[in-house]
């Protein structure tokens, strides 16, 4: 795995090959739209940056995209929104998305990635979408 895209706790690495194995179904639906630089760019799968673990990473645009099941509900929100905060303060954009939303539209979610990627070439620097609350973005 490269450092050159963030420093990282050299554990994660494990535990991002377990994830990775492990993927839930949501999380290998995007996967298999969001690999092979299908959108124009790079996206990595359960890959290590501070001390966390995101589902996918997109260096070029600088975007976590973080599929959310069950577990993000009102019990993790703190856990995420710190987690998003030190993830922001790096630079990064994180999107979250909701297990259902992929399993029921996927297409819709790619194409509003491939649009916001496409502004963000052209220099419009507009968030995906406005924020529901202060979870992050969500598609």
């Amino acid at each position: 795995m490269n450092r050159a895209y963030h420093d990282y706790d050299a554990r994660l690495v494990g535990i991002a090959r377990r994830l990775r194995r492990g993927s839930t179904f949501p999380e290998r639906l995007l996967w298999s739209r969001l690999r092979r630089r299908q959108l124009g760019v790079r996206f990595l799968r359960q890959h290590p940056i501070g001390t966390y673990v995101v589902d996918f990473y997109c260096p070029e645009a600088r975007l976590v995209i973080e599929v959310d099941g069950r577990s993000h509900d009102e019990a993790n929100f703190a856990y995420d929104r710190e987690r998003q905060i030190t993830l922001e303060r790096r630079g990064i954009r994180v999107m979250r998305i909701r297990n259902d939303e992929v399993l029921k539209d996927v297409d819709s979610i790619v194409a509003r990635l491939r649009d916001w990627m496409e502004e963000r070439a052209h220099g419009d620097r507009s968030p995906l979408s406005t924020p529901d609350d202060d979870a992050g973005a969500q598609v």
